[in-house]
C-alpha cells in the first residue's frame, strides 16, 4: 500500500488555477511535513518561469524531455531557506498539456532526484532511518485535470514509483503546533592553518559542522527532567542522562565568531505531538537558520566583491535579519532574510517571485536585532574548539535544552564554542 497525502484544499484550488500560457508543461514544488503514517502538503509554489524558454521553441516532447533541472534545483534551494523546522520539500509537480499526459514521467523523476539532492547538501543535519525517505511526484492534465500522484524513494537511485494517494481537507492549515523562540548564539570558529586551500566558507562549514553536533547531542530536559523521546511532550516516564563532549586546543590562522541573537520557529501537524519531534524540529530550525545567514552572507560578499583586509585587522560585517510571513489563508509562517539596506518591498516582492502567492507588506514580520559576522586574521592564534571525540582533556558541561510546559524555557549551553540561550513558547493554532 501506498503513502497517503492529506492535501489543504487551498493547495488543490492553486493548482487547478494555474494557467500554461501557451507552453507544454510548469512544474513546481510541494511543501509540507512528514510523518510516519501519512504526509502532509499546505503549500504549491510553481518554479518562476525562466526568460529564455520563450525563445526557440521545440517540440513539446523535446522540451519535455530537456526539463531545466538547475532552475528547479536553484527554485527549490530558495524555497527552502523559507521553510521554518519541521517542514519541507515533500516532492514536485508537473502540470502538462493532454498531449504530454503520458509522456511526463521521465521528466518528474529526474526532477524529484535532482531537488531532493539539492535542497539536502548544505544541510548541518541528516535525516534518520526512521524517518520517510519517499517524495511525492504529481502529475496534473491541464485539459482532463486528472491527477496521477506517485512516489520515489529518494536514497535508491535506482528506484521504481509506487502509487500514492492524493486526498484533499479544508482547514488542514489550521491545525497546527507553533514552536517559536530566540536563539543567543556565540560561535567561535577557527580558520585552519592546515590547508592553504581551504577558503573561508570551507573552514565555516566546518566549523559549523562542529557547532551542529553540539546541537544534535544536547540533552533535552521537559519540566527540568529528561522525558523518553517516544511519550507524548507533555507526558512520559523520567529517564536519566549523562552525555559529555571535550574541548581541544587548535592553533589557526585566525577565526570567525557569530555572534546575536536569531530567531527560531517550527511547526508540528498532530494533536498529540511526540517529545522527539518537537525537540527535532526545533534543532533542525537553528541549524538551518545558522548556516543560511553564513550562506547568504558569502554571497553577498562575492557579488559585492569586499576589499580584503590587512593581518590583524578585524571585520564586522550584518548577518541578515530573519522575515516572517503567514502563508496566506494559514497561521503557519515562512521566513526570508533581509540584510538592512533591503526595503520591505524587495523581501515581499522575493516571496512572491519564489512561492507564487501573494504578500502583504503589512503583514511582514521583522523581529530581530543586529547579528554580526566578525572575521580576524591572526598568525597562529590558539583557540579552543569543541569536539565529541574522546581526548584526554577535562571533560566540558554538554549543550542543555530545557523544555517547560506553557512558558516553555530552553538553555542552551556549551563551554569554549557555543554559548547560546534559547527560549520558546508553544501553542496549538
Amino acid at each position: 500500500m501506498g503513502r497517503t497525502y492529506i492535501v489543504e484544499e487551498t493547495v488543490g484550488q492553486y493548482l487547478s488555477n494555474i494557467s500554461l500560457q501557451g507552453k507544454a508543461f510548469v512544474s513546481g514544488l510541494l511543501i509540507g511535513q512528514c510523518s510516519s503514517q501519512k504526509d502532509y502538503v499546505i503549500l504549491a509554489s510553481r518554479t518562476p518561469p525562466k526568460e529564455e524558454q520563450n525563445e526557440n521553441p521545440k517540440h513539446p516532447k523535446a522540451q519535455l524531455d530537456n526539463v531545466d533541472e538547475e532552475w528547479a534545483t536553484e527554485h527549490a534551494n530558495q524555497v527552502s531557506r523559507m521553510l521554518p523546522g519541521g517542514l519541507l520539500v515533500l516532492g514536485v509537480f508537473i502540470i502538462t498539456t493532454l498531449e504530454l499526459a503520458n509522456d511526463f514521467q521521465n521528466a518528474l523523476r529526474r526532477l524529484i532526484f535532482a531537488v531532493e539532492k539539492s535542497v539536502c547538501r548544505k544541510r548541518l543535519w541528516n535525516f534518520t532511518e526512521e524517518e520517510v525517505s519517499e517524495r511525492v511526484a504529481l502529475h496534473i492534465c491541464s485539459s482532463t485535470k486528472k491527477i496521477v500522484c506517485r512516489t520515489y524513494d529518494v536514497h535508491d537511485p535506482k528506484s521504481s514509483a509506487r502509487p500514492a494517494d492524493w486526498k484533499y481537507q479544508n482547514g488542514l492549515s489550521a491545525s497546527w503546533l507553533s514552536l517559536e523562540g530566540t536563539v543567543h548564539i556565540n560561535i567561535h570558529i577557527p580558520l585552519s592553518t592546515t590547508s592553504i586551500s581551504y577558503t573561508l566558507e570551507k573552514n565555516m562549514k566546518n566549523g559549523l559542522t562542529r557547532w551542529a553536533k553540539q546541537i544534535e547531542n544536547g540533552v533535552y530536559l521537559i519540566n527540568g527532567q529528561v522525558k523518553d523521546e517516544d511519550c507524548d511532550l507533555l507526558e512520559g516516564q523520567l529517564l536519566s542522562s549523562d552525555h559529555r563532549s571535550t574541548a581541544a586546543v587548535q592553533i589557526c590562522s585566525g577565526s570567525v565568531n557569530l555572534k546575536g541573537a536569531v530567531k527560531c520557529r517550527a511547526y508540528l501537524h498532530s494533536s498529540k505531538p511526540k517529545v522527539k519531534d518537537a525537540v527535532q524540529a526545533v534543532k533542525r530550525d537553528i541549524l538551518n537558520t545558522v548556516a543560511d545567514r553564513c550562506e547568504i552572507l558569502f554571497e553577498d560578499l562575492l557579488l559585492n566583491e569586499m576589499p580584503e583586509k590587512k593581518d590583524s585587522e578585524k571585520e564586522f560585517h550584518i548577518l541578515p535579519h530573519r522575515v516572517f510571513v503567514p502563508i496566506p489563508g494559514s497561521a503557519v509562517m515562512l521566513c526570508d532574510y533581509k540584510f538592512g539596506d533591503e526595503s520591505a518591498e524587495e523581501i515581499r516582492d522575493h516571496f512572491i517571485e519564489m512561492l507564487d502567492h501573494m504578500i502583504k507588506i503589512e503583514d511582514l514580520e521583522i523581529a530581530e536585532d543586529i547579528n554580526t559576522a566578525c572575521v580576524s586574521s591572526v598568525n597562529n592564534e590558539a583557540l579552543m574548539d569543541n569536539t565529541d571525540e574522546e581526548q584526554p582533556k577535562q571533560p566540558i558541561k554538554s549543550t542543555i535544552l530545557k523544555i517547560q510546559q506553557n512558558i516553555g524555557v530552553i538553555a542552551a549551553f556549551a563551554v569554549a564554542v557555543l554559548a547560546a540561550g534559547i527560549s520558546f513558547h508553544y501553542f496549538s493554532d
